[in-house]
């Protein structure tokens, strides 16, 4: 057998596929109902906490998230233990952040708490919660490049990890409705509810990890001091060109979710064939992708998902007011969606297999880390411009669905749809710069997969443990 036929064969067993996809959308669940839907509204409207305070927490929180997560991925990277560097995060933070969840629904000094003992809690149980939502997902997010080397193989865990991810996005909101307190209620049955939720999340988490493992090697090696670290990720030239794909992705997800509410609020176009035509297109984008991974590569296969995304923004953006090029739009952001979904990651463990190859050493976690101070921005400038083209353009945010002028439809069209449109075809043009693809970036990989299996032999040699990958 050829080492390069070693390397196409090299496999994940499918239970470790499908935990690491389970602890993953567990993470997500809890985050998704902390962060993006109830907290703050568990906190204003529901006992009374001024509007203001909350808006503090939450820029305390953006400042306290801009250090957290490149300082963690630093830390993870160093960390050293006979599980490895990224388990023990995951499997003992668990309990810890079911724990933490079940506390921000516990209403301390009672529901008519003092307006600082209000903001004293948010704050701190917000703080509190992220560390541990850090710590296990970013965890979990590297593990796919821990497990597995491979292209082939790391495609077949985002696989699941994409079917999963289905459940933090439907879960929590179709939850929510059923569940949310109402002010002047008794919180206690959602309390239970909520208590019991997060234990559930927790158990997931926490047994995941044993279905799952990382080669322990890289631990053995000295990582960079915090900042040379720091520098060495953007003296990474196909890190730079992944993070302008991966900021786009975020802000465009944000944004086409956003404007798709106030779109079909305005327009006089059917609900219905657009999610009809979405889901077309997704699933027709997790079948093109995978099938066309391994022939075309993921650059290429990057670079056809942007040109689609973006026709799909300037159809949406030329014709959007008509049945059928909107049913085409929705079905190119499909596309997109599943693209982004799946060949991001991939990117993503491409750009670490580089920097091994540059620096000699496994920085996944710094990687994450980095990545995710730049990407998390994208959220709130789509937020903000997404607003902002509504203001300049009339839309009266007090008046009643189906009653906006011209103007203000143009505007969320704009909104919507023109700087998505504009950020993918930058980063369709940013591909031309990177470098990992063709035979040379083949032949890199193959000698790193040959690498990692020698490391992990000579390493539980000197342990006197037979190696049994």
């Amino acid at each position: 057998m050829s080492e390069n036929l070693a390397l196409h064969e090299e496999k994940v067993p499918l239970k470790s596929r499908i935990w690491v996809s389970i602890a993953d959308a567990a993470c997500a669940m809890l985050n998704t109902f902390v962060v993006s839907i109830g907290l703050t509204y568990y906190f204003t409207s529901f006992r009374g906490m001024d509007p203001g305070l909350a808006a503090t927490t939450w820029l305390l929180f953006g400042i306290w998230n801009a250090v957290n997560d490149p300082l963690f991925g630093y830390i993870s990277d160093r960390t050293k233990s006979a599980l490895g560097r990224r388990i023990p995060y995951i499997r003992f933070g668990a309990p810890m952040i079911g724990l933490a969840f079940v506390l921000c629904w516990i209403n301390f000094g009672g529901t008519q708490a003092s307006q600082t003992v209000m903001f004293i809690q948010m704050t701190a149980l917000l703080f509190i919660f992220d560390v541990l939502y850090t710590a296990i997902a970013t965890s979990i997010y590297v593990m796919p490049f821990e497990m597995a080397v491979s292209n082939k193989a790391r495609s077949s865990i985002f696989i699941w990890k994409l079917i999963f991810s289905v459940f933090p996005l439907a879960v929590p909101l179709v939850l929510w409705g059923f569940i949310k307190p109402e002010p002047g209620t008794n919180p206690f049955t959602f309390q239970i509810i909520m208590a019991g939720f997060g234990v559930v999340m927790a158990a997931l988490i926490f047994f995941s990890t044993y279905f799952y493992k990382e080669m322990h090697f890289q631990q053995e090696e000295e990582q960079l001091p915090f900042l040379k670290s720091l520098k060495e990720c953007f003296t990474n030239r196909s890190f730079i060109v992944f993070e302008v794909i991966s900021f786009t992705i975020i802000y465009v997800q944000t944004s086409l979710m956003l404007g798709l509410n106030y779109y079909l609020a305005e327009f006089s176009i059917p609900a219905v064939p657009l999610y009809a035509a979405l889901g077309v297109g997704i699933v027709g984008g997790v079948f093109l992708f995978v099938n066309r991974r391994e022939p075309w590569g993921v650059k290429t296969c990057t670079m056809v998902m942007a040109a689609v995304f973006s026709v799909g923004c300037f159809l949406m953006l030329a014709l959007g007011r008509q049945l059928v090029p909107a049913m085409l739009g929705m079905f190119c952001f499909g596309i997109g969606f599943a693209g982004g979904m799946y060949l991001i990651p991939l990117m993503n463990g491409d750009v670490v297999d580089m920097d091994e190859h540059r620096t000699g050493l496994r920085r996944e976690g710094m990687y994450a880390g980095v990545n995710s101070f730049i990407t998390k921005p994208a959220i709130s400038i789509a937020n903000s411009a997404f607003i902002w083209f509504l203001t300049q353009n009339g839309y009266n945010f007090s008046g009643l669905s189906g009653t906006q002028s011209a103007q203000a439809e143009t505007g969320i069209l704009l909104g919507w749809v023109l700087i998505p449109g504009i950020l993918l075809g930058v980063s369709f043009l940013s591909l031309f710069y990177y470098p990992l693809a063709g035979k040379a970036w083949d032949e890199i990989k193959h000698t790193l997969a040959r690498l990692h299996v020698e490391k992990e032999k000579n390493l539980l040699a000197s342990k006197g443990i037979r190696y049994e990958g």
